[in-house]
């Protein structure tokens, strides 16, 4: 059974979101579990609820945005909501919200300050079961991937007896298998990953796509919560980029956010050439940081002084300043590599800043550019980026575009919406 959410969801813990789930199917969760588990009926005190996830605030991810949207979404509805999570690299200034407790263990990190790859996942899987079992059992356990640490909070949960949700942004199998990873190692991934779907009392997926890639993997009851963006920081009102670092007003392009090889950001750098042929002015900035990093710096040394300004990690606010300065945004999904269905957040935060964006790629949100005049839809090629950066930038402004683009994502897809409506997925499962 499946539900896609709306934008703009009930208040937490109406009965109207229990109906929807309960009608259907009419079989209970339990009894389609591989291990049974019972539950008290809600408790009268402050629902509990421990959120596992090797990625968070001040960590700049997709998944740091959604869960946090998540954590606020909890506070509001009168959980006490516990974070495990893993200590961020030495670069990022931890500045947690109240009301939520946080508890970081180190991991392994590559030289990138990146925690990826199995050996580091199990640095933090391993000691989270330790973790998990010293703390006191919740009323409802929250797991983010990848699928090593759904095992372990399965295996936790179902010792304590206690229901967990899974969150499912992708799936993991799927890119596994797209990116040529052995067809063992695929397989097995494949049954970590059913394994863990199939033991969630529910699964939060952020799209109608993954949301039937899990529902053929094992979940039993998949609920839809699109993304979104943090719309109080990223907004079309307030001050821009800062002048010293856009002399002249040049007009530039942003791309902003993680950069690893399943985006292929390299496509604008290898595009833009043809672009300063017809916008000699033209300039890309990147702030962000990921495995890509080397091969932008590569290509913009070939690059016109000027051209391209690679800055690195920003904070979050100073990202919103260059965000409303910009032209256009960028973003990009490599096509065929296990993340076509993606919807990546960047999209949504430049909207949500009253910009328009310049896509490559695959992927649902070529539909809402089309649809909503949100920018530019382009193939994952150089020839076909270059024109759609030409439009970006020699396009007139209409008036009002900023407030039209922002209000989109204020209706559709604000971060606060998603965290309210996954917020009642996650505390109706305490309930079951």
């Amino acid at each position: 059974m499946r539900l896609t959410h709306p934008a703009e969801p009930d208040p937490p813990g109406t009965p109207d979101v229990l109906a929807r789930h309960t009608s259907g199917t009419g079989r209970a969760w339990r009894d389609r579990s591989p291990s049974a588990v019972t539950m008290d009926p809600m408790p009268e005190r402050r629902p509990r609820v421990t959120i596992a996830s090797r990625i968070w605030d001040p960590e700049p991810a997709a998944a740091s945005f959604r869960l946090s949207a998540l954590a606020s979404g909890l506070r509001a509805a009168g959980a006490a909501t516990r974070v495990l999570t893993a200590r961020p690299p030495a670069y990022a200034a931890i500045d947690d919200p109240p009301g939520t407790s946080i508890s970081r263990a180190p991991v392994l990190r590559d030289s990138e300050g990146y925690l990826r790859g199995y050996v580091p996942y199990m640095s933090f899987d391993i000691p989270l079961a330790h973790r998990l079992l010293k703390d006191p059992a919740p009323d409802v356990y929250v797991v983010e991937p990848p699928p090593t640490t759904g095992l372990v909070v399965r295996a936790v949960a179902a010792a304590r007896r206690r229901p967990y949700v899974a969150y499912v942004p992708d799936v993991w199998s799927d890119a596994a298998a797209a990116t040529g990873a052995p067809a063992p190692v695929v397989a097995a991934l494949a049954r970590v990953e059913s394994a863990v779907l199939r033991g969630a009392v529910r699964a939060i997926a952020v799209s109608d796509q993954v949301a039937a890639r899990a529902e053929e993997l094992g979940a039993r009851d998949v609920v839809v919560v699109r993304g979104g963006a943090d719309t109080e920081t990223f907004m079309p009102l307030g001050p821009g980029a800062p002048g010293p670092d856009d002399p002249g007003g040049r007009p530039y392009l942003l791309y902003a956010g993680t950069a690893s090889e399943w985006q292929g950001a390299d496509v604008f750098l290898r595009a833009l050439p043809a672009v300063l042929e017809r916008v000699p002015d033209a300039r890309v900035v990147f702030i962000g940081q990921g495995s890509a990093w080397p091969e932008l710096t590569r290509l913009a040394a070939n690059l016109p002084d000027g051209a391209v300004d690679l800055k690195g990690l920003v904070p979050r606010r100073e990202a919103a300043r260059w965000q409303r300065g910009a032209t256009a945004a960028l973003v990009a999904i490599r096509p065929g590599i296990g993340y076509d269905l993606a919807y990546p957040t960047k999209a949504y935060v430049a909207w949500a800043s009253g910009v328009p964006v310049v896509y490559a790629g695959p992927g649902p949100a070529r539909d809402d550019i089309a649809a909503h005049d949100l920018g530019w839809v382009a193939d994952h090629d150089p020839a076909s980026v270059a024109e759609q950066m030409v439009a970006a930038l020699t396009t007139p402004v209409e008036e009002g575009r900023a407030r039209r683009v922002s209000a989109w994502v204020a209706d559709n897809a604000s971060a606060a919406a998603a965290g309210r409506a996954a917020a009642d997925v996650v505390l109706s499962a305490i309930r079951r």
